[in-house]
């Protein structure tokens, strides 16, 4: 089951979310999880840090996962 994580925007970059759905601790160790494949959005490996994640995305991670939720 995935954490709703809330955000104001419309969207945001895997990069941040990471960061803000606490699955990843520091900017440096996104880039380098997403890089190695061991991201995934919507249940697919994601390689880009810049990927733009919209309300209803899932953000998986070490056995962990998150869900954009509007803000």
């Amino acid at each position: 089951m995935a954490d709703d994580v809330p955000i104001a925007d419309e969207s945001i970059r895997l990069g941040q979310f990471l960061k803000l759905s606490s699955l990843i601790d520091s900017g440096s160790d996104a880039k380098a999880a997403i890089a190695g494949g061991l991201v995934t959005v919507n249940g697919e490996v994601e390689t880009r840090r810049g990927r733009q994640l919209r309300h209803g995305d899932t953000v998986g991670f070490d056995g962990r996962s998150a869900r954009v939720t509007a803000g």
